[in-house]
């Protein structure tokens, strides 16, 4: 488990930025642990994840931190291509960001452009090339905020108070007919369409990025996770198993095993984020103030 910037000086060695034994002024302060398991079928694991985290206090409010899930379309070729490339995009477009940029202008240039990407490893790959998609979700970080940016069907849930809060919308042709009303959450839930996309990375020159912003508190936890995990576990358990003052790391091998007893069918990935502390802002004319 690896945890971040704290609050009050810490030795290196913890993670954190010495800083003598004066307390440092507040903000985002998170631990997280991560997890990717092959699954019980799959030759190859065709998800991936990363992050990049701020290595000062001020690259902490400037920047913040930013996770990053993807999980290669089956039935296409190369998916670990395409959701290693999209995440690689991501993460390097984010650590070259101009400091202080709006985290909902900037995942979905940085998606956008990561859709490109995608595209263009697939025109590389061989000679007249091969067709490559993922999905992606992205969480970043910053003050009192998380801005939630995705395409397809991996998740983002948020935690808080002992229930697990959904924060995206499956791009999936079984959610697409659940929401015109044409069949029930149940009978989606069977139907050979729920793996289906009709939005993903890679699939289209230009893509639709959804993006929201929340407002996180002290103490919330965000799971980032592939399909190959909400498929077989609930958001109620996802919930009980990171609960306050769980162990993240025995918290996602956990999760991680149910999913793999229940089916282990797919590839199965997970990020789980909890928030440790925050910076309360306002915002006066796009510019942040510190609230007492």
């Amino acid at each position: 488990m690896y945890r971040g910037l704290q609050a009050t000086a810490v030795a290196p060695s913890a993670g954190g930025i010495s800083g003598g034994h004066r307390p440092l002024p507040s903000f985002m302060d998170v631990e997280f642990a991560q997890l990717s398991d092959i699954g019980r079928v799959r030759q190859a694991n065709e998800d991936y994840f990363g992050h990049a985290a701020p290595a000062t206090p001020e690259q902490a409010r400037s920047l913040g931190w930013l996770f990053v899930l993807a999980d290669g379309v089956g039935g296409h070729d190369r998916g670990e291509v395409a959701s290693h490339t999209a995440v690689e995009c991501v993460l390097a477009g984010f650590r070259e960001a101009s400091p202080g940029e709006s985290h909902s202008t900037l995942l979905e240039r940085l998606i956008k452009a990561a859709n490109t990407s995608v595209i263009d490893a697939g025109h590389a790959a061989a000679s007249g090339g091969v067709r490559m998609a993922t999905t992606l979700v992205a969480c970043a970080l910053r003050y009192d905020r998380a801005t939630i940016a995705h395409v397809g069907d991996s998740r983002c849930y948020l935690i808080r108070s002992g229930q697990a809060n959904l924060l995206t919308r499956d791009h999936s042709a079984a959610n697409e007919h659940i929401r015109l009303g044409i069949v029930s959450a149940s009978e989606a839930s069977g139907s050979g369409t729920r793996h289906l996309l009709v939005r993903s990375l890679g699939a289209e020159l230009f893509v639709n990025v959804d993006v929201q912003e929340h407002q996180v508190l002290q103490g919330d936890v965000l799971v980032l996770c592939s399909d190959g995990l909400h498929h077989s576990v609930r958001g109620s358990e996802i919930a009980a198993l990171t609960g306050p003052g769980s162990d993240l790391e025995a918290a996602a091998k956990r999760l991680v095993d149910i999913a793999n007893e229940r089916d282990g069918s797919d590839n199965i990935s997970l990020q789980i984020i909890r928030i440790r502390g925050v910076e309360r802002v306002g915002m006066y004319r796009g510019r942040p103030y510190r609230l007492r």
